[in-house]
């Protein structure tokens, strides 16, 4: 989860497409879906071994609602004009700090990802009782696909859906990572000859998601995101062979970066990352001071949440 907010990071630094590695760039979006994805496996740990719905829920909204509060004090009361609001404005303010309501309704993608994630929360311990009790049900992301191509060219639900696709688009990926979480939970490896199939898998994917990017002008982004489902895996397994020969001490920090990996994606754009982005820094540069700003920044709030909420 550490490298995938560093993926999300580094998307969001704005590069020119006439730059050489601006598909590869492009690419960086994928540390959403690797988030999703990992998520998944631990919510299946998380299940194994307390199977209440109760207590999923709880442990889901303690660790995001607060941190969303905070950051939604913080942000959109700064959004509205106090000279010219009514009182309609206000209701919609205190909506969208209490449920981010502008996201279903306008459409804004401002935070979606946190609508989002709450909804894969709200489906996944049903999920998980489904395929606890009939397991051909984790076949299910298969018809979640057909499903998303349904959404975008079948009417009417392509007019009425086509701007929630940042969202219906991630669906298979999130309950994928939770069928997998228990081959990972029972420690069935990838065989040694399996690697040569995970190899290609993360050179096809990739590369078509590269030609995506760089040569056709126009196509659906959730074809891409489709792409994205053996891109994530297949890539998230060489992660593990690459993690696995570094020093303890950058797992350890790359550990600690996951673990406020929600609250550095809600600071580093709209707080940190939009006031560099004017003094035209160059990309990486931008990208260092972000993340350098962010880190510390994301800990204080993780801590304050902590203390205030959870303990």
């Amino acid at each position: 989860m550490g490298v995938a907010i560093v993926f999300v990071a580094l998307f969001h630094v704005p590069l020119s497409s006439d730059e050489l590695l601006f598909g590869l760039y492009r690419c960086g979006n994928i540390g959403v879906d690797i988030f999703l994805f990992l998520s998944g496996i631990g919510l299946w740990f998380s299940w194994t071994k307390n199977p209440s719905v109760r207590s999923f829920y709880k442990r889901r909204l303690l660790r995001i609602y607060p941190t969303w509060l905070i950051i939604a004090v913080m942000y959109f009361p700064l959004q509205i004009d106090y000279q010219t609001a009514v009182l309609k404005d206000y209701v919609r303010l205190l909506v969208d700090v209490l449920f981010y309501w502008s996201y279903w309704r306008n459409h804004d993608l401002t935070f979606w990802f946190i609508p989002t994630i709450i909804l894969f929360y709200l489906w996944a311990p049903w999920y998980m009782k489904l395929i606890q009790k009939y397991p051909v049900y984790r076949w299910s992301p298969v018809l979640m696909i057909v499903g998303c191509v349904i959404l975008h060219w079948v009417q009417p639900f392509g007019s009425r859906f086509m701007e929630l696709e940042i969202t219906w688009s991630r669906i298979p990926i999130f309950f994928i990572g939770i069928n997998i979480g228990e081959t990972i939970r029972l420690k069935q490896n990838v065989e040694p000859e399996g690697r040569w199939l995970v190899l290609l898998a993360l050179l096809m994917s990739s590369g078509i998601s590269i030609y995506f990017e760089t040569v056709v002008e126009s196509f659906p982004n959730f074809v891409e995101r489709m792409v994205y489902i053996p891109f994530s895996i297949s890539l998230v397994l060489l992660l593990i062979d690459i993690l696995n020969r570094i020093p303890e001490w950058s797992l350890k920090c790359l550990a600690s970066l996951g673990g406020i990996s929600l609250e550095v994606y809600m600071l580093h754009f709209y707080f940190v990352m939009i006031y560099l982005i004017p003094l035209q820094l160059g990309y990486w540069t931008t990208a260092l001071i972000t993340l350098i700003i962010t880190i510390p920044l994301s800990w204080i709030l993780h801590r304050i949440t902590d203390k205030l909420f959870l303990k």
